[in-house]
């Protein structure tokens, strides 16, 4: 199993965040170009360690007084299976596919950061800095399509780490998946913060032609400033607009998704967002509220402690007070949009910008056509007398 790589970051300011019944305490020193300010040890780790100066090591950490910046690697790896299938009520998909396990555009409050202790590394700094690419995905996609018993339905790309993250660009594993649903007539919906979406935009276009793509751009801020601390290597927000009205004018159908929702950091754009979205060319629109699971939690808490101190605590208990006093609340039925009355309000100021802008909210999916799915041919079997089996 693989070795975390932690790094002990200098120590600088220590800030507390009262949470319910502990206070919440740590040495924070945020990396240019990362979302996450520590590289947390996984839930699954018996030995724990506590970064400590020493001394010794600044200098070797720090680059003209910033810490040094943290390069990324990409492990090519051969996975096993590559189509996930999920029986959560609260997703209008069932089956997906996820290119890249990890994701350089950093965003602190990722919900698939945790997957990452199941490799032995961090979800914080490892998450976004070491990334596995599944580089046989197009030929175990055309294997599974090809089973006599593949039954089609809309499989949704990228849905855990963007499918359209910067290692993309070289690797192309992403096409070449949408190739191979070309090919079948099999129906797909991506969903991206990337502007490279729009390589692709001459297979989307004719999938789209035969109501078999659906696209989701997610837009958490319009503020480049804030923007660059929540999701610092994802595509700016000027510019996610732009591949909105280049998937539009293609004629593919695109929406925009809000989220997460955090009180009191990007909860005030709501309305702004929905109105850029619907201007751009989105015609559909859904949000969520921050979810807080495992490792994203204490992650997420540090990013608060780091870039916000002064708001941190009114921020934590608005979004305890729409998890019934938690920090996080699994549950199928409220985990995307949370309850109470601060919950009930965004969906309130939601639903009047969606109606003010004209656009409609989620239920695409029913749209999507699998009835024109063409199983890949099978590779004939070979006996052990080394003739083709007819059957």
């Amino acid at each position: 199993m693989a070795k975390s790589s932690y790094r002990p970051v200098p120590l600088q300011t220590t800030r507390t965040l009262e949470t319910a019944g502990e206070t919440f305490s740590q040495v924070f020193d945020a990396r240019k170009g990362r979302g996450a300010v520590s590289n947390i040890q996984g839930r699954y780790e018996t030995d724990r360690r506590v970064a400590f100066d020493d001394g010794w090591g600044a200098g070797e950490e720090e680059e003209n007084g910033e810490p040094a910046a943290l390069h990324t690697i990409v492990t090519e790896e051969v996975a096993k299976s590559i189509i996930s299938r999920n029986k959560s009520p609260d997703l209008p998909f069932n089956v997906s596919l996820n290119p890249y396990r990890g994701c350089e555009h950093g965003c602190v409050y990722c919900f698939a950061r945790p997957t990452h202790a199941y490799l032995g590394l961090s979800p914080g700094l490892d998450f976004e800095s070491r990334i596995f690419a599944k580089m046989n995905a197009p030929e175990l996609l055309r294997k599974e399509l090809a089973k006599p018993s593949y039954i089609a339905e809309t499989i949704t790309v990228g849905i855990n780490t963007d499918a359209y993250q910067p290692c993309e660009r070289e690797l192309q594993i992403t096409r070449r998946v949408l190739q191979v649903l070309d090919e079948c007539r099999h129906p797909a919906a991506l969903i991206t913060k990337s502007s490279l979406i729009e390589r692709d935009v001459d297979i989307l276009a004719a999938m789209a032609s035969r109501r078999q793509v659906i696209a989701a751009v997610t837009i958490a801020t319009l503020d480049p400033a804030l923007a660059r601390k929540l999701e610092p290597r994802a595509a700016t927000p000027t510019r996610r607009l732009r591949v909105i009205r280049t998937l539009a004018d293609a004629g593919i159908p695109v929406s925009v998704s809000i989220a997460p929702i955090i009180p009191f950091v990007n909860e005030p754009e709501l309305e702004s967002i929905v109105a850029a979205a619907a201007e751009a060319g989105a015609r559909r629109a859904g949000y969520t509220v921050l979810r807080l699971p495992w490792e994203v939690n204490p992650l997420f808490q540090q990013w608060l402690l780091t870039h916000f101190p002064e708001r941190a605590n009114r921020v934590m208990n608005r979004i305890r007070e729409m998890r019934g006093g938690k920090d996080n609340d699994s549950d199928f039925a409220t985990r995307m949009r949370g309850e109470g009355v601060w919950a009930d309000l965004i969906r309130q100021r939601f639903d009047k910008a969606v109606q003010r802008s004209a656009m409609h909210q989620r239920g695409w999916f029913d749209m999507l056509d699998a009835s024109q799915f063409v199983p890949p041919a099978r590779p004939p079997k070979i006996s052990v007398s080394g003739q083709f089996d007819l059957f």
